[in-house]
């Protein structure tokens, strides 16, 4: 079976490639056939992982996928190797009994900024995977980006803060609630976020992890990460690329717990330049690729090169998500 490529009105160019490069079916039977969708994929599953490297994004449309099951069979059609939510900041629900879980559950009207997925921790997935199970009726569109053209302009428009801190690296602190607060984008519970039940397993995790913690009266967590990059090289594109959680960090931590201005640091202690996170924030959106989802949707990231980010919504709107070593 054959790889056919399509085109989206949202795709843009990036380095002389589609972006995201788009992938159709070639054929009735995996247009309508969800374990055709599989045997496709494992058929391909070199050459699409390949795709992936070199594209930084692949949408796969009009396939038949009409399940979250179906989903996770096409994953378990391939090579990646599945791994556990642990450390992420948003919450979350289990959808099957293995690697699917529910994208950010943050209110619908929150805009949740660009980032790369998990960067505030030692070792972030090198791979995630998107479902749509249901389209929003307005707005809800993913946003992508690639990290090496933001870097670039951010190089450009700020060379000393850029230099510091590719130099320094960052810090970032956050407080978790005792049970996951629903009405904050980072409202994950400690228990959540570690998969634990006692203070003790959370402590030997954040331990592991390198973190520095504080308990609070009320039963939450206050936590400082170790120094990790803000600037990295990445081996595969040969390309400097803006890997951290600045942005997310500093314009969307804000909950009753937390305050994103003061919730990342560099690594002397310094809060980050206000005007160039303005400034950053809107050359993101200037060269981001919105698209639309579309119900069976699934998208592929290379975590280590694209960033993404979501669009309020109106309406159900039920995205889903995995990730994976690299």
């Amino acid at each position: 079976m054959s790889i056919k490529i399509s085109n989206i009105e949202e795709q843009k160019q990036v380095n002389g490639l589609d972006f995201p490069l788009v992938i159709t079916p070639s054929d009735d039977q995996t247009a309508t056939d969800p374990q055709a969708f599989g045997r496709w994929v494992n058929s391909n599953k070199d050459q699409l992982q390949a795709l992936l490297i070199k594209h930084g994004a692949v949408l796969f449309r009009d396939f038949a996928a009409p399940t979250p099951q179906t989903f996770e069979d096409v994953l378990d059609n391939t090579d990646f190797k599945n791994m556990p939510y642990v450390g992420g900041a948003a919450p979350r629900s289990q959808v099957t009994s293995s690697r699917i879980v529910t994208a950010n559950e943050s209110p619908a009207s929150e805009k949740i900024p660009f980032h790369h997925e998990m960067a505030q921790v030692p070792n972030p997935p090198g791979y995630i995977f998107f479902y749509c199970d249901i389209a929003a009726d307005e707005g809800g569109a993913t946003s992508i980006l690639h990290s090496a053209e933001i870097y670039n302009k951010f190089a450009a428009n700020n060379p000393q803060f850029a230099e510091k801190i590719e130099h320094q690296g960052v810090r970032y602190i956050r407080v978790m609630p005792e049970v996951t607060d629903t009405e904050s984008a980072i409202g994950r519970s400690w228990k959540d976020t570690f998969q634990v039940q006692t203070r003790e397993e959370a402590e030997a995790q954040m331990a592991e992890a390198g973190m520095s913690w504080q308990w609070l009266e009320d039963g939450s967590v206050r936590t400082e990460t170790s120094t990790l990059p803000a600037i990295r090289f990445d081996q595969e594109t040969q390309e400097k690329v803006f890997f951290n959680s600045i942005v997310a960090v500093y314009t969307g931590w804000n909950d009753p717990r937390n305050s994103g201005e003061s919730s990342v640091i560099s690594a002397d202690g310094d809060f980050m330049d206000k005007d160039a996170i303005s400034q950053i924030v809107e050359d993101m959106e200037n060269l981001s690729v919105k698209f639309k989802w579309h119900q069976g949707d699934v998208l592929w990231i290379n975590n280590y090169t694209v960033l993404h980010s979501r669009q309020p919504f109106k309406g159900d709107r039920r995205i889903l998500a995995s990730i994976s070593y690299k």
